[in-house]
């Protein structure tokens, strides 16, 4: 049997949905203090991620809690680097003092979206996780920067496809100040997500096909319908024959 991970974003203020979403999922990425959470959001996902099985990976941002890291921000690299290892750091603590570990990380927002197109940038995420632990996988944009940067860096990594974000016809993510950018209709969900998973492409937002093949699905845990169309996305996969399990480094 076919399998696909099944990833979300929670610790980011929505604690009712990360109660319910978590469950349907098989790896989650909770915020860790540059754009959301603290240490107490951190232990709280990390308890619901122990409690049902799901891989904990970190999900660190620009240091722009004002923004929720969704802004570019003019920031030296020396202190970028200290702050996404300070973030990665503090919630591998927490899951350590839960008996858990970290699998993976997966930079938010803005950092994820500059990172995906300058190498420079993907090139000091990827050295910031090989510093704080070798074994983390890295998270990033399939056919972006990152995996590549990744791999360069001697990493292993989850090229990542969206179920409910529109892409660009160069294979990026259409940017969420575009109106049409996050996906809200079920039935478009469901096309992408077999397009994607199955015939390895998605159909652009300008109508042009881009070959796609992520090893991670993401769904966005700060939308209204988070929860229904995380249980939308295993009943498709299951109806066709793929199984949802984390990827293991």
């Amino acid at each position: 049997m076919r399998h696909i991970d099944l990833n979300a974003d929670v610790g980011e203020g929505f604690g009712a949905t990360d109660a319910a979403l978590v469950p349907l999922l098989s790896s989650a990425n909770i915020a860790c203090g540059g754009h959301a959470g603290d240490a107490g959001t951190m232990a709280e996902c990390v308890a619901l991620c122990q409690a049902h099985g799901v891989a904990i990976g970190a999900h660190p941002s620009y240091p722009d809690r004002e923004g929720f890291g969704r802004r570019d921000v003019a920031i030296d690299a020396h202190d970028l680097r200290a702050s996404l290892s300070a973030q990665i750091r503090a919630l591998a603590d927490v899951a350590q003092a839960s008996g858990a570990r970290l699998t993976h990380v997966k930079p938010h927002g803005a950092l994820y979206n500059r990172a995906a197109v300058d190498p420079v940038l993907a090139a000091l995420v990827a050295d910031v996780v090989r510093q704080v632990d070798p074994s983390l996988l890295l998270m990033g944009l399939a056919g972006s920067c990152v995996p590549l940067a990744g791999r360069a860096a001697g990493l292993g990594v989850l090229a990542e496809g969206f179920a409910d974000r529109r892409y660009t016809e160069h294979g990026f993510l259409l940017p969420r100040n575009v109106v049409s950018a996050v996906i809200e209709d079920s039935g478009e969900v469901r096309e992408q997500l077999l397009s994607m998973v199955l015939e390895g492409c998605v159909v652009s937002a300008c109508g042009s096909t881009v070959h796609i093949e992520p090893d991670t699905v993401c769904l966005h845990g700060d939308g209204p319908h988070a929860v229904a169309f995380a249980r939308l996305v295993r009943k498709v996969l299951g109806e066709a024959g793929v199984g949802i399990r984390a990827v293991k480094a």
